[in-house]
């Protein structure tokens, strides 16, 4: 998935200080590690600093990169995210000891 579109998706996202949404010059791509991307973002507001980890997939359907929007209309699969994975995250994140470059260095 191209980075620029990544980018775009984040600026439907509002910061959670003020509420204003991102801009793509305000959002730095760190790194990634299959649909797992992580991001530096900055308010263009408030100037806020906040580290994000975003889960972006591609739509099985058409190729689509499915965002907020999309989850909102209801095209989203409400199926996608379910507890196992959420389970998942939990072991990974309770182990994790926040070394980004190597967690995205291994392959």
């Amino acid at each position: 998935m191209e980075e620029r579109l990544i980018k775009k998706l984040m600026t439907s996202i509002g910061c959670d200080f003020c509420g204003q949404h991102y801009e793509m010059s305000g959002i730095d791509i760190i790194g990634h590690r299959e649909d797992l991307w992580f991001l530096n973002v900055s308010c263009p507001a408030c100037h806020t600093r906040c580290l994000m980890a975003a889960v972006v997939k591609e739509s099985r359907m058409s190729g689509e990169v499915v965002g907020p929007a999309e989850e909102a209309s209801g095209r989203f699969d409400k199926n996608a995210i379910d507890v196992d994975d959420v389970l998942s995250m939990h072991v990974f994140l309770k182990d994790f000891d926040g070394d980004f470059s190597r967690l995205l260095a291994q392959k």
